[in-house]
Order: C-alpha cells, then sequence, then structure tokens
C-alpha cells in the first residue's frame, strides 16, 4: 500500500521523502529523542527512518511527515505502528522544536488515529509512554485516551493511553 496523504486544516500528513532525513536524523540523534529511545546513533536512526517508510508496504500503514500547508515547512512526524516490535497498533508522535506547543501533535495525531478507525476498521489503538512524559501523556488524554493498566507492553515501566473508535 502507498501511504496515504492526509489533509487537515492546517497541515498536510503526507509520505516521508529523503529531504525528511536531515532532521530527522538531527532529532533522534539529541536528548528529544530520550522518550524514543534515544538518543540514537546515526545508524540507528537512519534504521528507524526506513522502519517508518517501510511499515507502509509491509503492514499498509506506518508514519507521515507533518507539513505546515502554507509555509511547506515539516513540523514533525505521526506514526501507526504494529509488527513484531509493537503488541498492538501504536500511534505516536513526535515534533520539531519550532512546532512544539502549537497544536500540531494534536491536529496531526487525531487525524491519523480517525483514518486508522475508518480507512483501517481499527477498533482501537495505544500509545506506548514513558511515565516521564508529561507533554505526551497530556496529549494523549487531549485526544481521548484513557490509561489501560492491563495493556500488552513490551517495557513494563511504559503507560499505555488506550484510544477508541467513537
Amino acid at each position: 500500500m502507498n501511504a496515504p496523504t492526509i489533509e487537515t486544516e492546517r497541515f498536510v500528513l503526507r509520505p516521508m521523502k529523503m529531504e525528511d532525513w536531515p532532521a530527522y536524523a538531527e532529532l533522534m540523534q539529541s536528548d528529544r529523542a530520550q522518550y524514543m529511545g534515544g538518543p540514537m546513533t546515526r545508524e540507528a536512526a537512519w534504521g528507524m527512518f526506513c522502519h517508518d517508510v517501510a511499515l507502509w508496504t509491509l503492514l499498509g500503514h506506518g508514519a507521515l511527515m507533518i507539513e505546515d500547508r502554507i509555509s511547506g515547512e515539516c513540523l514533525g512526524q505521526v506514526g501507526i505502528n504494529h509488527g513484531p516490535l509493537f503488541p498492538e497498533h501504536e500511534i505516536g508522535w513526535f515534533v520539531y522544536p519550532q512546532a512544539e506547543g502549537k497544536g500540531v501533535a494534536f491536529e496531526a495525531a487525531k487525524a491519523l488515529r480517525d483514518w486508522g478507525f475508518r480507512e483501517k476498521g481499527l477498533k482501537t489503538l495505544v500509545s506506548y509512554l514513558d511515565r516521564d512524559n508529561l507533554r505526551s501523556r497530556k496529549l494523549a488524554e487531549r485526544l481521548g485516551a484513557e490509561l489501560d493498566a492491563e495493556a500488552p507492553r513490551n517495557d513494563p515501566e511504559d503507560l499505555v493511553f488506550r484510544h477508541r473508535f467513537q
């Protein structure tokens, strides 16, 4: 499956392209990646970048970049992950520093979540979150997700927030 393009009021969620690599690599190698397994080496970041693209072909879902409709600036990423590394379909997000605190992740995650429910027929998604990642916890709650203490997880320390089809 080819990755879709999803439009929101302010953003275009679009397939990844090679031009996205430098900013993605910089983020994944920085302390901002601490809740995503980082900071990573450049090689590990490249593996994640390729993983995010390959999921579309392998599983029919994956990551999309968040692009500002007006400026064309890439502001971050939102994705649905699943496969051998994820017990359930997971929705995750990150934004670059210049986009933080502007509702970018909320608008993008809501759009991709709704796409997953509508187009993929998913009834639930989860977000695996580090206990210390307060910003993502608040975002998951703002999206209507609820803490699910019984959900399977790879890391027993993760909190799992469940998003349900409405």
